[in-house]
């Protein structure tokens, strides 16, 4: 088997880590800001070990939440959206990189 190198970068990057408690549900994410994903920050499930390159703008989507952190219950998938909503960058801001 041969394997082809698609890319090997090191980059450093900065990371925020957020943990949130609410009535209905518990977060424990790593943010990743990483100019590798088309400067998409990858947002990490420390619970799931579930992880994505997301921003702002892919968090209009409940689903996509859902699928991709296997958040279940509605309230807790809008607590979700409003921690992350916070702390993604929108793809405006992603085409100045």
């Amino acid at each position: 088997m041969m394997l082809e190198n698609l890319y090997d970068v090191t980059e450093s990057s900065s990371v925020n880590f957020v943990g949130c408690v609410s009535e209905e549900s518990r977060f424990d994410f790593a943010i990743v800001y990483t100019h590798h994903f088309f400067g998409k920050p990858l947002v990490v499930c420390m619970q799931t070990g579930r992880s994505a390159p997301m921003c702002a703008d892919d968090l209009k989507d409940a689903e996509v939440l859902r699928d991709r952190f296997l958040v279940g219950d509605p309230r807790a998938v809008d607590e979700l959206r409003t921690l992350l909503g916070q702390r993604l960058p929108t793809i405006e801001s992603l085409e100045q990189y």
